[in-house]
């Protein structure tokens, strides 16, 4: 009986992932019409008119009252988490294990960083890792700063990215019911995590006018989180040192570090995907660390992942450029 319902729990695992397949090509043939020569038109027109508007809402933070420039900072904190603590380390890398309440918590605050749904941004980013600055890579850093920070999303994926990407086993991905249900109404909760609930919060609770409140909280601290995230893709796999392994392009980087909360020690994190923290540092310099241990401590979240104090010296001598320090480019 056992072996029967463990078969047809997999053989739904595998429908649900080739629904999921059929509906990311449904999209790609959907955006055809935006395409010309491999450039993806609405990206680039959608794109530029986001920055233009967050060039814009430079001009609209004197007038907004000071809580609304506390609220877009604290909806940009809850974007970041979204990320780190949430496609990134959590369901792209399984470095750690999340109740339910956490799960969807993270999920929602993806949903407020608009970055992809968290199965599509996993997969892609398992691809990432495993074939790191090929053609494989969805935002191959040998292809220039531009396109591994945002020219990626201007054109089509490489048709290696693709097939590679149905190779990996996403079945942990296919099996999170947190997962399902933020692929099946993305639409919607992006609507309401990224754009309803940064707008409405400041002009129902204290006042502020919904053009302040959109324009800082959603558009300005929007374009901000995604550029703070394109730069782990480049500048953190171009500018900084690499103290465990000089044989990779990805670097520790001290500027991204501060802009994504802690995901700038990036020739460590490739050189160790599993581990937690993203660094060799512990919490130090790295708030998502920091919000990982505390949901540890309240007991949403246990079994993180740590590379040990030995097999990190032993790398650093093994194939780093010397460079031990703390870690960080100067």
């Amino acid at each position: 009986p056992s072996s029967a319902s463990s078969h047809t729990h997999w053989h739904r695992v595998r429908q649900e992932r080739n629904a999921m397949e059929s509906r990311s090509r449904a999209t790609d043939e959907k955006a055809d019409g935006w395409r010309s020569n491999g450039i993806v038109w609405r990206n680039v027109i959608l794109m530029a008119l986001l920055h233009i508007g967050a060039v814009y809402s430079l001009l609209v933070i004197p007038r907004a009252k000071p809580l609304t420039w506390v609220w877009s900072y604290v909806c940009f904190i809850v974007t970041a988490l979204g990320v780190t603590a949430g496609v990134h380390r959590l369901w792209s890398h399984r470095s750690y294990r999340a109740k339910l309440p956490l799960r969807v918590f993270l999920a929602a605050a993806n949903s407020m960083a608009f970055q992809n749904d968290i199965y599509e941004w996993a997969r892609d980013h398992r691809v990432h890792h495993k074939f790191s600055e090929t053609d494989a890579d969805p935002h191959n850093a040998t292809r220039g700063f531009f396109f591994a920070h945002i020219g990626w999303l201007f054109v089509r994926k490489h048709c290696d990215v693709i097939e590679k990407g149905k190779k990996l086993d996403v079945t942990d991905l296919l099996a999170d019911p947190v997962v399902q249900f933020q692929r099946k109404y993305y639409k919607t909760t992006v609507l309401i995590m990224c754009f309803l609930v940064p707008t409405v919060v400041p002009w129902y609770f204290w006042g502020e006018t919904l053009w302040n409140s959109y324009f800082l909280a959603s558009i300005l601290r929007y374009t901000v989180s995604l550029n703070v995230t394109w730069l782990v893709n480049s500048a953190a796999h171009m500018y900084g040192n690499r103290p465990y392994d000089q044989n990779i392009s990805p670097r520790e980087n001290r500027w991204v570090t501060f802009g994504a909360i802690g995901e700038g020690f990036h020739n460590f994190h490739h050189t160790f995907p599993f581990d937690y923290s993203t660094s060799e540092f512990g919490p130090r310099f790295n708030p998502t660390t920091c919000f990982i241990d505390l949901m540890c401590w309240m007991s949403l979240a246990s079994n993180r992942k740590k590379a040990s104090v030995e097999i990190i010296q032993a790398r650093k001598l093994r194939t780093g450029d010397g460079s031990y320090g703390e870690g960080l480019t100067d």
